[in-house]
């Protein structure tokens, strides 16, 4: 991209230098030389498609790999959303221009508007923004994630009306794109710098995400408050998590003791999955569910303890969003009820997480 190879090789500017300097770098003098230019044109969706493996609704073949050296669609999708916006709230145009007109790539933008969210007295956000810059230039599958989960806000979530509100506002985005760069210092052994920007991220955004834990691309945290993921978590891609998830341990025991999540999964409101257990591909965790055990692949567990109750039609329900269950599965559960027995023990041809 652009950015990565404009200033792979410098050191980066703070915010005041850039705030300064951006104005006059080449696109900029022609939008000045030419007052009567034409907007910068969105990328047809083929060609998004072409230049990023995007996973929108439908769309399950992750398998191609971006070119992440050539055309940007989502930046510039950020940058002519952004100049309408400025349009049409002209009291916000400084705001977007600091934010997004006035850099160069979607790297700067994100780290200008997340080192300002984090901010306070003692961590400044030029300190900020050159911890950020200096991991995500230099880190190829940052920026392929970073791109790839504005686009899973932009595509799931149905609040969020652009790329450019998702960069802006979104705190699950920006709590998520913080830990990518906390886990990338983790693995440096910068370990209290990675603890100090989890716990800045804790106070701001009501999000607990462990350095250590890994977490695929296309991930969405939906509403993101309560979030809570643990040091040896491991998601999968595609992924979504609504709010209060917690993936924790079962007591005091260390090494390997948080959930896995496949890929394609999703995980309902304030549901709890607890100690070293698989939530399987394609699975859906139904909301407030406390979850002990494996869970198969392509199925549906929901309760106090969880038990699997149905299998999934949708391969990535994920990518759906379908929170909502079939007659079939009413008629499924119905049934299971009716076949408890009075002592309370279970029926044994019942599938259950807890067995």
């Amino acid at each position: 991209m652009a950015c990565l190879s404009r200033h792979h090789h410098r050191a980066w500017l703070t915010t005041q230098d850039m705030l300064q300097r951006c104005p006059l770098s080449a696109h900029h003098r022609r939008l000045h030389d030419d007052a009567d230019s034409n907007p910068i044109n969105v990328p047809s969706l083929s060609s998004a498609y072409r230049l990023f493996p995007v996973y929108a609704m439908g769309a399950l073949d992750p398998t191609p790999e971006p070119e992440l050296d050539g055309p940007d669609p989502i930046w510039n999708a950020v940058r002519e959303e952004a100049k309408l916006e400025a349009e049409k709230e002209p009291i916000l145009s400084s705001f977007l221009y600091a934010s997004i007109l006035a850099h160069d790539c979607f790297e700067q933008s994100l780290a200008f508007v997340v080192a300002n969210r984090l901010q306070n007295a003692t961590l400044l956000a030029t300190q900020l923004m050159d911890i950020f810059c200096n991991v995500i230039l230099y880190d190829k599958p940052i920026q392929r994630s970073i791109r790839l989960d504005v686009q899973a806000f932009k595509d799931r979530d149905p609040a969020c009306l652009s790329y450019c509100s998702a960069l802006l506002y979104m705190k699950g985005y920006h709590a998520l794109q913080v830990h990518r760069v906390a886990h990338a210092l983790w693995h440096q052994g910068r370990k209290v710098l990675a603890l100090a920007l989890q716990s800045r991220v804790s106070e701001v955004f009501g999000v607990d995400i462990h350095p250590a834990a890994k977490i695929g691309e296309g991930i969405l945290l939906d509403h993101r408050t309560g979030v809570v993921i643990g040091e040896t978590a491991i998601i999968g891609n595609r992924v979504s998590l609504m709010h209060g998830v917690t993936l924790g341990g079962t007591g005091k025991e260390i090494g390997d003791r948080h959930p896995k999540v496949g890929e394609g999964a999703l995980i309902g409101a304030s549901a709890t999955i607890l100690g070293n257990i698989k939530i399987g591909e394609g699975a859906m965790i139904a909301a407030g569910s406390l979850v002990l055990k494996d869970v198969p692949p392509h199925s549906i567990a929901a309760g106090i303890p969880a038990k699997v109750i149905s299998g999934l039609e949708d391969h990535d329900p994920s990518l759906t969003m379908k929170h909502d269950a079939t007659k079939d599965f009413f008629t499924q559960v119905a049934t299971n009820f009716r076949d408890e027995k009075p002592n309370g023990a279970q029926n044994p041809d019942r599938n259950e997480v807890n067995n």
